[in-house]
């Protein structure tokens, strides 16, 4: 008898030569191990002792997970556990993925509306290949497990109120969440399952459909923080209005609620509270963020007053903010602000250096025009794009400027200035300037003549 050390997958002998013992396969006339153990050879068969098993999810295995990637339509669930089965999930099954219409049987604009990040819930395997795929409908023990309040971090338990299932019993928050039968330990006033408060096939009610149609904006105004038993701090979206006393359905009062767009991706919800609270007293303040945790570019600011909002506006709506201008506007006002027309001639200024600032460029005009504006172009993380846009009031000596600078070295590079064209792009010019255009047409000249 010999033994060796094998892993899954790991081809140990072929059919004819031994015979496939506990522990492998045959796959094409060879023995493959399916587990992590000891190959031995006992009696002409192949055998692999485990030394911890390994469970290879199935079609129809009921799985435990934990929500991680939410997403509008779909997500992932960290494979907990196989029931029934004892042993570690094969690497390439710890993932589970769902679809929005796989979670609860009534209508869900997003998946968020029914389930969250970190909720514990029981699914059933419908596929294996290329992908796990879960399906939480299936049976009414299947659904969320446990659930944390996002308000505080206290475990939910069921409550009925209107739409709203969960409630916390530490602080006003409720919500809905796609239960199974055995939630918690059950709904014993029910005498049933939880999933009889589900609601399976009904429309959701007034309340809970204005909520949702508002979208991440109305779900998420601030982020609170709670402790981890590690003592890391841990974050959770909140409901408008919830939590620090205000309650379900209270809103801010008309003008304090500020939409700040156009934010570098380096700054965070604490970065903008500081910018912020400089100007007033705030309730909320957060900026948004994808599933990863990556700034969106805006966020929401609300104050205790609304003199304090519109001071905030004053002040910041235009802001230079790490290379870049924010912009702040009631959030409550859907009319759209229009834009009046720049004041002067908009000259281009390319090839620009990097470290060129607006006390760079004007320094470089001079005397030769008055800048009215610099718009220095910046990517999404706020930095330059190595041209600019500059505005200056002689509307009649725009040749005169360009003839002058265009061409003239800044920090050892050679700019490029032009008069910008009105409106973008062309067809048939690719948006290219006159001046541009003169040159090509020229250089097909001379193309010709040769």
């Amino acid at each position: 008898m010999t033994t060796s050390l094998v892993t899954p997958g790991t081809e140990i002998g072929t059919v004819g030569e031994h015979q496939a013992g506990e522990g492998t396969t045959t796959v094409d006339n060879r023995i493959i191990a399916t587990t992590t153990g000891y190959m031995r050879i006992d009696d002409g068969h192949i055998i692999v002792d485990a030394s911890k098993s390994i469970v290879n999810i199935e079609i129809g295995d009921t799985v435990l997970c934990q929500f991680e990637k939410l997403q509008e339509k779909g997500g992932e669930a960290r494979i907990l556990a196989v029931e029934g089965k004892q042993g570690d999930v094969l690497p390439h099954q710890l993932q589970g993925h769902f679809h929005v219409t796989r979670i609860v049987d009534r209508f869900l604009h997003t998946v968020a509306d029914a389930v969250r990040r970190r909720d514990v819930a029981r699914a059933v395997v419908t596929e294996v290949s290329p992908v796990v795929r879960l399906d939480f409908r299936e049976r009414d023990d299947c659904g969320v497990l446990h659930a944390i309040c996002p308000s505080c971090g206290n475990t939910l338990e069921a409550h009925v109120n209107g739409d709203w299932n969960v409630a916390c019993p530490s602080c006003r928050y409720e919500g809905y969440r796609a239960l199974a039968d055995n939630f918690g330990s059950g709904w014993a006033e029910l005498e049933q399952g939880a999933s009889t408060l589900n609601l399976s096939g009904k429309r959701w009610g007034k309340e809970a459909e204005q909520l949702f149609a508002k979208g991440s904006s109305g779900r998420a105004t601030y982020i609170a923080a709670d402790v981890r038993e590690d003592g890391r701090e841990r974050t959770y979206f909140r409901f408008e209005g919830q939590g620090q006393g205000g309650g379900r359905g209270r809103k801010a009062a008309p003008g304090c609620r500020l939409f700040v767009g156009g934010l570098p991706r380096e700054i965070d919800t604490e970065k903008l509270r500081e910018l912020f609270g400089k100007h007033g007293d705030m309730t909320d303040c957060i900026v948004m963020t994808d599933d990863s945790g990556a700034s969106r570019g805006f966020g929401f600011v609300t104050y205790t007053d609304k003199a304090h909002a519109d001071a905030a506006i004053k002040e910041l709506d235009g802001h230079r903010l790490h290379g870049r201008r924010i912009g702040v506007r009631d959030a409550d006002n859907k009319e759209k602000r229009s834009k009046g027309p720049a004041k002067g001639l908009k000259l281009y200024v390319g090839n620009l250096p990097f470290d060129a600032d607006e006390k760079a460029i004007t320094a470089f005009f001079g005397d030769k025009a008055t800048i009215t504006e610099i718009v220095i172009a910046t990517d999404k993380g706020g930095k330059p794009k190595g041209f600019a846009f500059v505005f200056i009031d002689e509307k009649d000596k725009g040749e005169d400027v360009v003839k002058a600078l265009n061409g003239q070295e800044l920090n050892g590079r050679r700019l490029k200035v032009d008069i910008s064209q009105a409106g973008g792009k062309k067809k048939g010019q690719g948006g290219k300037s006159a001046r541009e255009l003169k040159a090509i047409a020229e250089e097909k000249r001379k193309k010709q003549r040769r």
